[in-house]
């Protein structure tokens, strides 16, 4: 099929959508903590992160088929990466000269996702020359290999890494940093990267316009908006939370 005359797969927008909205709601509690003093919002957020892997895992799996429908992966990345550095200065330069401090981000979803699809746009002459589900396969194990990078060893600890790799925090977009790492949402290439390439080898069937005809349908339109503005609905949650919940502060206190 032609990309100009390739379906739009409203699954994948649908259910990105799905897991903004889930990620906004979860990260709302923690916001009425920080915001509001109230320490039972934390104790939600806590409770609820227990759900947290499978919104991840739709979010990034979807971020990895759609590289394989963009038009220009690294330019998409470049975009994602500085949205992620905007992030970082808002949560770690700006909201703190306001005394809000706490909830610094230095390497979140965005700054991960960004980075990722650099990467994937550079070995894509590669991936494309791999067949589809070897790369599964090889994603998916090396997902696994890497999970445990953050307790210092691969393999869900059967091997230790060495010591000096923690450090410092220089490679902490890796997923190597020592105890005095801090940040509100973190996201490292190691073990990310593997899980977005995983959806990068599955999108050569969504390119190929060969996805059950079903995920073609749309369902739901809130859903389907949130999902293709994805980045600037993220962009822009955190500074209404923070406003909404802010104002709400002053009229309780």
């Amino acid at each position: 099929m032609e990309k100009n005359e390739r379906k739009r797969i409203e699954l994948l927008d649908e259910l990105r959508g799905f897991a903004i909205i889930a990620m906004i709601i979860h990260h709302t509690f923690l916001d009425i903590t920080y915001v509001l003093g109230l320490p039972w919002g934390e104790k939600v957020f806590d409770g609820l992160s227990v759900l947290q892997p499978i919104f991840w895992a739709i979010f990034i799996i979807i971020s990895g088929i759609c590289s394989r429908l963009s038009r220009n992966t690294l330019k998409r990345g470049a975009t994602v990466l500085g949205a992620g550095l905007i992030i970082t200065l808002a949560t770690a330069v700006i909201m703190p000269l306001f005394g809000f401090t706490g909830a610094e981000i230095y390497f979140g979803i965005l700054h991960c996702l960004g980075a990722c699809m650099i990467i994937t746009g550079l070995l894509m002459p590669l991936i494309k020359k791999t067949k589809p589900i070897i790369g599964m396969i090889i994603s998916a194990a090396l997902f696994a290999v890497f999970y445990s990078v953050g307790s210092h060893s691969l393999l869900f600890g059967l091997i230790r890494l060495p010591d000096a790799l923690y450090k410092t925090n220089y490679l902490m977009p890796l997923g190597f940093f020592n105890s005095t790492f801090y940040s509100a949402d973190y996201f490292a290439i190691l073990p990310w990267l593997f899980m977005f390439l995983f959806g990068s080898f599955l999108g050569k069937y969504a390119a190929d316009g060969a996805f059950p005809k079903w995920t073609y349908k749309k369902r739901s339109r809130f859903f389907s908006f949130i999902g293709r503005n994805s980045l600037w609905v993220y962009l822009a949650h955190q500074p209404i939370i923070f406003g909404i919940l802010f104002l709400i502060g002053i009229f309780i206190n």
